[in-house]
């Protein structure tokens, strides 16, 4: 299934993670992704992404005429080397405004062919955008899903947050 959305991945734990960037056009996908290869992600799709299931897990990767190519608004559409594919371990959606972003949001999960994704929703053009997917891949997506769940499920004794 192709998905209008950017995919990035970084090396966590000796694995590479993606994220899956979500928004529509002019939201600011390609510009986040730019950024963040600057911070250490490597591209592996821009603008639209070839995203399936294999062994239970959610993957992505480029359609061939858009693999290695990146748009940079203002400049045109750039080679940039990029990763054959990754599994995904995080959706990012772009919001439309910086005041649309929830200081201390509810988890949140939306579904993709069958795979329940962690979802954060940034303001993309925000500086610390790059620093906060890095953070949230951390805790919520690459390895921490189960600590993250456990004080929300029944019977937790904890009682949320």
């Amino acid at each position: 299934m192709i998905r209008h959305a950017g995919l990035i991945a970084r090396i966590d734990r000796g694995l590479w993670r993606g994220v899956l960037i979500e928004g529509p056009s002019g939201s600011g996908k390609s510009d986040l992704a730019l950024r963040a290869i600057g911070s250490g992600f490597r591209l592996v799709a821009d603008d639209r992404t070839l995203v399936f299931v294999s062994k239970g897990g959610l993957y992505g990767k480029a359609p061939t005429t858009l693999n290695g190519l990146l748009e940079v608004r203002g400049v045109g559409i750039v080679s940039e080397p990029a990763l054959p594919m990754t599994p995904i371990v995080l959706l990012a959606r772009c919001l439309d405004r910086p005041d649309a972003m929830r200081r201390l949001p509810d988890p949140t999960f939306e579904t993709v062919a069958g795979v329940r994704l962690p979802v954060v929703d940034l303001w993309p053009f925000d500086t610390s955008a790059p620093d906060k997917l890095i953070r949230a891949m951390e805790h919520l997506g690459a390895h921490r899903q189960q600590e993250y769940d456990a004080p929300f499920a029944p019977n937790s004794g904890r009682g949320g947050v």
